[in-house]
């Protein structure tokens, strides 16, 4: 609580303030609870993807004007060790490579990014994702198709919400997440991890306070950026599957935080009452960030009827520190109403 309420409340109790004081009191005691308990950040999961292809130019735009706090990148890595902005490392589900490079597949049947330069990458279009094995949309009510966007490289995301900053002025964090660094080790004898930290030290993004997160499924790639290249940035370890609650804290204090799917964060019990599974609370107790993911309007965690209360039990019950989401829109207003 700030000096000026504290003196108040002295006041106060002591049978000495009149009623402009009582106002004055109020609106200190309701100033210090906001500054005390910030609201949840907004993080548009790969852009507004609910809206426009995913990772593409026109989904960050939207998930920009929408206004998220954060707007996430998923990286791989090329042929030339360019890094591009895409969420798997397989390319048919979210591009035409089929179409463009019909002879490049391997054994497996799939196109990956890591046998193709930048250059042969760039002739490829994105479309929305298809169900893994087939032509169908994984989600038929969104964007129909593609509309000529191009996959990105990082550094180009970067110079585009920088531009977006500069003339809305706002400051947009980045939220950059490393995909399958173990196998990029395997296929290119590099680490994903060094070679982010070398990208954003050219744009003066590698330190405390530069508002961007680096965030993975493996422990391992983290703990390296942590220990063995000495990385300032806050990391973060991704959860698809439960931790138990007392190792959380050994984390510390290489993780910063921990990005755990929506139904490790809480459960319906038989009665049909929501409750925490007390993941957020250890990880908060331990000092560490809750960003769970991902919240979408077409479905909901197995705890959750709606979105609306999906949103409300992350934001007023479990009090998690920021959520990714499809709809930044949505996020946003239901985090600015609360």
């Amino acid at each position: 609580m700030n000096p000026m309420a504290q003196s108040l409340i002295k006041y106060t109790l002591e049978g000495s303030v009149s009623g402009l004081l009582w106002t004055i009191l109020l609106g200190w005691l309701v100033l210090d609870v906001f500054a005390e308990t910030p609201k949840p950040i907004v993080i548009a999961h790969r852009g507004a993807s609910g809206y426009i292809v995913e990772h593409s130019e026109g989904a960050k735009v939207l998930a920009h004007a929408q206004g998220a706090d954060y707007i996430e990148q998923d990286v791989v890595l090329t042929k030339d060790l360019q890094l591009i902005v895409t969420h798997d490392i397989h390319m048919e589900e979210t591009t035409d490579v089929e179409q463009v490079y019909p002879d490049r597949a391997r054994s497996d049947g799939k196109w990956y990014f890591v046998d193709f330069t930048w250059e042969e990458i760039q002739r490829l279009t994105l479309h929305e994702r298809t169900r893994k094995g087939s032509d169908q949309p994984a989600f038929a009510e969104r964007f129909p198709g593609g509309f000529g966007q191009r996959v990105l490289r990082l550094e180009d995301e970067i110079r585009l919400i920088q531009g977006l900053d500069r003339t809305t002025g706002r400051k947009t964090g980045l939220y950059i997440e490393l995909k399958g660094p173990a196998f990029h080790r395997k296929e290119l004898s590099v680490s994903m991890g060094a070679e982010l930290l070398k990208l954003l030290k050219r744009f003066e993004l590698d330190q405390v306070g530069d508002r961007c997160f680096v965030q993975c499924f493996e422990l391992d790639e983290l703990l390296q950026l942590h220990n063995q290249h000495h990385c300032k940035l806050p990391l973060v370890y991704l959860l698809g599957k439960a931790l138990e609650l007392d190792k959380i804290k050994d984390l510390k204090p290489a993780i910063a935080g921990l990005g755990p799917s929506l139904d490790l964060v809480a459960t319906k019990n038989a009665n049909g009452k929501i409750e925490s599974t007390g993941l957020v609370e250890a990880a908060q107790g331990a000092g560490m960030l809750v960003h769970p993911y991902t919240v979408r309007k077409e479905s909901q965690p197995r705890w959750s009827d709606s979105l609306d209360q999906t949103h409300r039990v992350l934001i007023e019950q479990l009090k998690v520190d920021g959520f990714f989401s499809d709809f930044p829109d949505t996020a946003r207003r239901a985090v600015d109403v609360r």
